[in-house]
């Protein structure tokens, strides 16, 4: 069933918001569930610049049948500030990748980037527990996956950012709060057992790799979030140099199934199972209040 042929009066909507949009696969995963379970409603993809964040949730805000919003870079820190309510996930990290919008127009934000990405992880048979970790890139999706992998119990982690201030205080904050043994640290993968990837290097032509790959150690894995290209050229690299590597595709999955629980839809994807993972309750009404910027 085509998922546009369905759209009435009555249809509720989603929208994934971020730049670029182009690569995004939210849409086409939300809008082939909704056919799935025949549910009146579609998702679309709003290509909103960093700059125009606050004219874009003014408007949003006067929509009534907006039921949630995907957000993605550059706008999981700044759209704390347009929301209501915070879920834990959000408070936390400091940062959301999900809205959802109630019938009486207030907006909970939740972040479900890091548990998806440990999901994914898990799933692929590379649990964080008991490695060191060296983790490249400390914004939104960054912070997510810090708390997230030092939850699962690694032992120990590395964080970079080239924004070293912003990479050492998250360091400090993960350590704080799990009890991790987290650091700043150069992006060297030697010595660490697994090595993620949670810049937006690679998605174009040209880009820097994130790492050295030549100092890439084989037998460990390399993790890289983005979804496109697949492989990615770090991926490739660390093939090349003997190591185990995993693409965006698992954490984008993992985080689906919180997000979508979140919005109150089942899923789970195909050949996927949460036995034995332990997929926590996601209690959709522990949040904080926050006052809208408009």
């Amino acid at each position: 069933m085509d998922a546009t042929r369905h759209i009435k009066g009555t249809t509720r909507l989603y929208g994934s918001v971020g730049d670029p949009v182009a690569t995004v696969k939210s849409p086409e995963l939300l809008n082939r569930l909704f056919c799935e379970q025949r549910v009146d409603a579609v998702c679309v993809p709003f290509r909103v610049k960093a700059g125009d964040l606050s004219a874009f949730v003014a408007g949003a805000r006067t929509v009534r049948n907006l039921s949630g919003l995907l957000v993605t870079m550059p706008h999981k820190q700044e759209m704390l500030s347009f929301v209501d309510e915070l879920h834990p996930t959000a408070r936390q990290v400091g940062a959301l990748n999900i809205i959802r919008c109630d019938d009486e127009g207030r907006w909970v934000g939740a972040m479900f980037d890091g548990v998806g990405c440990v999901l994914g992880m898990q799933w692929e048979g590379h649990p964080p527990a008991n490695k060191s970790v060296l983790l490249v890139g400390a914004g939104g999706a960054g912070r997510a996956i810090a708390f997230a992998v030092a939850d699962a119990g690694a032992r120990s982690l590395t964080i970079f950012d080239i924004d070293e201030r912003r990479a050492d205080e998250l360091a400090r904050s993960v350590a704080a709060a799990t009890g991790c043994a987290t650091s700043f640290g150069a992006p060297d993968p030697r010595g660490h057992e697994i090595v993620i990837n949670a810049t937006a290097l690679g998605m174009k032509p040209g880009d820097a790799m994130p790492v050295d790959p030549n100092r890439l150690e084989p037998g460990s894995t390399v993790v890289d979030i983005i979804t496109t290209p697949d492989p990615t050229p770090l991926c490739r690299a660390a093939l090349e140099h003997g190591c185990r590597t995993q693409g965006g595709r698992p954490m984008h999955e993992g985080q689906a199934v919180h997000a979508l629980r979140f919005l109150g839809f089942d899923y789970l994807p195909e050949g996927k199972s949460l036995q034995d993972i332990g997929l926590p309750s996601l209690p959709a009404n522990d949040a904080a209040p926050l006052k809208p910027k408009f």
